[in-house]
């Protein structure tokens, strides 16, 4: 049960990120979610690859995937002034 309702809940969420893509008009709204998805993802992935060494690095949890995944390069942008501010 508890899957089904993960799977539920990124299913809305892309979603939403599709009808926000509707809205403002894109050509291609599916394929641009799913690159602003893809995009957040990869950027996560190289500020973890990249922390041994520059010394910056952000926790994989599910707060922190979720907000790459749904936000974008934005996203984990925000993450990484979070984690500056608050250490």
């Amino acid at each position: 049960m508890p899957n089904l309702i993960l799977l539920l809940s990124l299913c809305g969420v892309f979603a939403l990120l599709v009808v926000i893509q509707i809205i403002v008009r894109a050509k291609k709204p599916v394929q641009r979610a799913l690159g602003g998805v893809i995009m957040g993802l990869c950027a996560l992935a190289a500020v973890n690859l990249t922390g041994f060494f520059t010394g910056v690095s952000l926790p994989l949890s599910p707060l922190t995937i979720g907000v790459s995944g749904a936000a974008g390069i934005p996203g984990v942008t925000m993450l990484l002034l979070l984690n500056l501010i608050i250490k």
